[in-house]
C-alpha cells in the first residue's frame, strides 16, 4: 500500500486555505488605510515641529513647505504624505491638502 494523500484530500487543504485568504484579506487592506492615515499625522507632526525649529532660527514663519527643505529642516520626499497627500503649510501650521 503506498502512502500519500488523495486527490479530494489536497482539495480539501486547499479550500481549508484559501478560505483563511479570503478571510484576512480584506482585514490586511483594511490596516493598510490606517497605517497610511497614521503615517500622515505623523509626518505631520514632524512638519509642525520643523517649523517651529525655523521660526526660532529664522525669527520668521515659513510661508511653504519648500523653504524648510531648502534649508534643510526637511528632505525632499517628506513634502508628501504616505498616502499621497501633498503637505502644505497654513498660517504657520502643517496640513495635508
Amino acid at each position: 500500500m503506498k502512502k500519500g494523500f488523495t486527490i479530494l484530500e489536497m482539495i480539501l487543504v486547499l479550500s481549508v486555505i484559501s478560505l483563511i485568504f479570503l478571510i484576512t484579506l480584506p482585514n490586511i487592506q483594511q490596516k493598510n488605510e490606517i497605517i497610511q492615515k497614521k503615517g500622515c499625522e505623523a509626518l505631520i507632526e514632524v512638519v509642525n515641529s520643523q517649523i517651529l525649529l525655523y521660526e526660532l532660527e529664522n525669527l520668521e514663519t515659513p510661508s511653504d513647505i519648500s523653504q524648510l527643505i531648502d534649508g534643510g529642516y526637511l528632505k525632499e520626499g517628506q513634502q508628501r504624505c504616505p498616502n499621497g497627500q501633498q503637505i502644505q503649510i497654513v498660517e504657520g501650521e502643517a496640513s495635508a491638502q
